[in-house]
Parts: C-alpha cells; sequence; structure tokens
C-alpha cells in the first residue's frame, strides 16, 4: 500500500499537473469502485480543482462548492498520468477511472482482482475529517504527541506504527524501516520503552519518512511517479528476507500473518533472538532455532 511518502509525492506531482485546471472529463469504468452517491460525482466535470491534500494514505482533491473527491488506493491502487494521444501501457480491466484535462488524462489503476481502492466525493469539512482515521501525523507531532499516541494502549511496536488510528500514513513497509533504524523489536510492546527508546524512535520515524520522501521525490523529478511499490532496492529489512542486514550483515528475518510480513534483523533489534512465527514455530515446535546463532 502507498505510504506516507508515496503520498507526499504523488501529491507534489498532482499539484504540478491537475491543480488550478479544469476537469473536462470523469470516466468511473469500475462498478465497485464508486463508494458515493450524494453529491453525485458528475457534478464535478467542468470544476476547476483548486487544490490536493492528504488526509492519511487518502489523496483528496478540493472542488468549489465545499466538494471533496478522495481517492483510497489501499493496496494495489496507482494512479498514473499520460500526456495527450500518450497511452497507458496496460490492460483496459486495471483502470478504474480516468479524469481527463486539457494537459493530459490522470488514470487511477488497480492491480487486484479483490477491487479494494475507492472513490468518494463529499462535501463539507465535517464530512472530510469523518473519513480521517484520526491519527497524529508523524512529522508534525511534538515528542509529547507521539509518545502519548504510541502509549495509548500496549501494543506491539509494529501494530502500534501502523495503526491509522495512532499514526497518520505509516505502513507495513516503512514501519520495518523505522523499527529497525531505531534498533527496537517490532514484537516490544509500547509501554514498555525506556524515555531514551521513546526519543529514539520520535526521532528515527521523522528521519526515515523524511528520507524517503526527498528520494522518491528526486526519483519523480518534474514529472509523474510511475515505480510506486513498497519493495524498494534501498531498504534495510523490509522485502528482504534472508538477504544480508546492510548494517551486521545478518540475514533478515520475517513473521508472516494474514496478508502482511514483519522483517527485521534479530541481530540488530532482538538481541540475536529470533521472534516466533505463529505457523512456522508451531509446525517446528522443539526444531524451532531461538537465535541467529542458532539458525
Amino acid at each position: 500500500m502507498p505510504e506516507l511518502p508515496d503520498v507526499v509525492v504523488y501529491i507534489g506531482a498532482l499539484e504540478r499537473h491537475v491543480v488550478g485546471q479544469t476537469l473536462r472529463r470523469l470516466n468511473v469504468l469500475s462498478p465497485f469502485v464508486l463508494r458515493s452517491v450524494d453529491p453525485p460525482i458528475e457534478s464535478i466535470t467542468g470544476q476547476i480543482v483548486r487544490g490536493v491534500r492528504r488526509v492519511g494514505k487518502r489523496i483528496v482533491f478540493v472542488f468549489d462548492g465545499d466538494r471533496f473527491l478522495v481517492i483510497h488506493l489501499m493496496i494495489a491502487g496507482r494512479l498514473r498520468w499520460r500526456a495527450p494521444g500518450q497511452k497507458l501501457g496496460m490492460g483496459s480491466k486495471l483502470i478504474l477511472a480516468s479524469f481527463e484535462f486539457a494537459g493530459g488524462t490522470l488514470f487511477f489503476t488497480e492491480a487486484s482482482s479483490k477491487k479494494r481502492a475507492s472513490i468518494q466525493l463529499v462535501r463539507g469539512e465535517a464530512a472530510l475529517r469523518a473519513l480521517d482515521p484520526g491519527g497524529v501525523e508523524p512529522l508534525d507531532a511534538t515528542l509529547d504527541q507521539f509518545h502519548e499516541a504510541l502509549t495509548r494502549e500496549n501494543h506491539t511496536l509494529k501494530r502500534a506504527l501502523t495503526d491509522p488510528h495512532l499514526f497518520s500514513g505509516i505502513g507495513n513497509a516503512y514501519s520495518d524501516e523505522i523499527l529497525h533504524a531505531a534498533k527496537l523489536s517490532p514484537l516490544k510492546l509500547s509501554r514498555a520503552l525506556t524515555d531514551q527508546e521513546y526519543a529514539r524512535l520520535y526521532d528515527t520515524t521523522r528521519a526515515t519518512l523524511r528520507v524517503w520522501i526527498d528520494q522518491l521525490q528526486k526519483e519523480a523529478g518534474d514529472g509523474f511517479p510511475e515505480k510506486v511499490t513498497a519493495f524498494r532496492g534501498g531498504m534495510a529489512v523490509h522485502g528482504r528476507y534472508k538477504q544480508p542486514c546492510p548494517v551486521c550483515g545478518s540475514p533478515v528475518q520475517r513473521i508472516v500473518y494474514a496478508e502482511n510480513e514483519c522483517n527485521y534483523c534479530a541481530r540488530c533489534q532482538t538481541g540475536g533472538r529470533l521472534l516466533a512465527d505463529r505457523s512456522l514455530s508451531r509446525l517446528l515446535k522443539d526444531d524451532w532455532p531461538r537465535s541467529i546463532d542458532d539458525l
């Protein structure tokens, strides 16, 4: 799922390409993508895009009449820009909607059969706020605000960082990178940290997100981001199972659960201890290795 750095870069590109431009035509091609009926989606055709915002992982187009078009990319949704006459270069079945402007067309695609990505048109700031899970903005929060959100409930650090009701925009990928940089176990409980660990996690959260925003902005340049993915070559641990940790060289480990996985370095983050994978450790029982050295 595109997370805070990816969405920030998307918004920068959208500001360059569509803000101040008239939406000439809107085509909704998937019956599943539109999740609202009032105001009618047709009411923004012929209207000027006044601005673009981020609400968590959602992208919001601002129109006159206090109307907001909210796009939630979910896991497989992406935005792609094409100049007039330029082909998209992918199957039409992946296109959920298209937005035509004088300078080109914005395509909303989803490379998944589950159709989780969505569009909503809402009226009024109150209706827009109702879509916001309410997590604090990690790049704007003070240390005290960060600490309050982190300790509101006694969750694992991995779960706390990815909870949109606690923190805005952090997901599976960047939480792995943040915890590796902070040298903290993903399964450590949020209320068990020392004051020094809270401060370190706060600093590394902000630093990691800023580094990736800068890097992705440089990659996109003045164009439109095309390679939006949760798996990037420069990442330390996310998506790098069994590959060497860039800090200590130990093989990166993972815990698989539901549709997600948690990636970590045992030597850097857990004192060499391997975290139990729910399914695999139960299967192996006494044969489950307890440490990176046993492995």
